[in-house]
């Protein structure tokens, strides 16, 4: 494992600026849903199409000024060429570019990119019911990454995915890279989180909590707060991931927080293993890597900090 690799799709969505001349598939729209062949013009159409069904919607390699509510059904979000589908700058329901409340959704290889709207909660994906799994897409440079409400029975899982220049405290509260309500469980893997620009770059309040191999370069990070915070207590594994700490925090005491806001899910047994932690280059301070509020057994394994990093403090 690599853990300081970008992902490749990042560097390709950013070449994209226009629309190709040609599209490769259906009548010429934009979107096509891939089991009945047809093709629309508007997301929400192809969405819509779907219903209560399953399908795929595959999206031409462009940037969409449109955005989708998904209220029912099982859909797949597809981009023909992973990084090439860009969503950018529209937001339905004054909430994100998609809202989704159906039975399950899943996002393929799609970008998502300056989603900004009136309460500062501007998000690429805003999650309000069901499963959701994410892979190799990219989230920058909006208020928010990924928003969900609460779903104690779903379960998210994202994977090989980029959270870049993401982040807001100027609303009423904070917007975070990642912000996950009471779900049953989270999972990301395989992942980086970069140049936060507020708030913090994973909160959850899900009961169980796996991050694995994923990156949280704060280096470049503007006002931001934790890297992890599982603000709620959880279970699982935080194992394999490499954290740097960057000078422009609004708060730096932790990297990993447990349980800060309250104490709705056990923490017993969480698992810290495997890690790698420091501040950037030239900065002197002292932080803990966990800080716990829980009062739960959390286990601590082999964890390799840097100067100035505190294994674990109480709180």
């Amino acid at each position: 494992m690599n853990r300081l690799v970008r992902l490749a799709l990042a560097s390709g969505a950013l070449l994209l600026t226009t629309l190709p001349a040609t599209l490769s598939f259906g009548q010429g729209a934009p979107y096509t849903v891939v089991e009945t062949g047809r093709s629309y013009t508007r997301l929400q159409d192809a969405v819509d199409a779907i219903g209560e069904g399953r399908g795929t919607i595959r999206f031409a390699s462009m940037r969409f000024a449109d955005c989708a509510v998904q209220g029912k059904g099982d859909v797949t979000y597809q981009a023909q060429v992973p990084g090439q589908s860009v969503l950018d700058g529209v937001a339905c329901e004054d909430k994100a570019a998609l809202v989704l409340r159906g039975r399950n959704a899943r996002i393929e290889g799609m970008v998502f990119a300056n989603i900004r709207v009136s309460d500062k909660n501007g998000a690429g994906v805003r999650l309000e019911h069901g499963n959701l799994s994410i892979t190799q897409a990219w989230f920058r440079d909006s208020e928010q990454g990924l928003l969900t409400g609460d779903d104690p029975q779903g379960s998210i899982a994202i994977d090989k995915s980029t959270f870049s220049r993401l982040g807001t405290c100027e609303g009423s509260g904070c917007a975070h890279s990642i912000y996950v309500g009471n779900y049953g469980a989270l999972s990301v893997t395989r992942s980086r989180f970069e140049a936060g620009t507020g708030g913090h770059y994973l909160k959850s309040r899900a009961a169980r909590i796996e991050v694995l191999d994923s990156s949280f370069d704060d280096a470049a990070g503007r006002s931001t707060n934790y890297m992890i915070d599982l603000a709620d207590g959880a279970t699982g594994r935080v194992v394999d991931n490499w954290f740097v700490q960057g000078r422009d925090k609004e708060n730096y005491s932790a990297f990993i927080a447990v349980a800060a806001e309250h104490r709705n899910h056990t923490s017993q047994g969480l698992v810290v293993d495997g890690n790698n932690a420091r501040f950037a280059p030239g900065i002197d301070r002292k932080s803990a890597f966990v800080a716990d509020w829980s009062g739960d057994a959390v286990k601590l394994g082999a964890n390799t900090l840097g100067t100035g990093l505190v294994r674990y403090e109480k709180r």
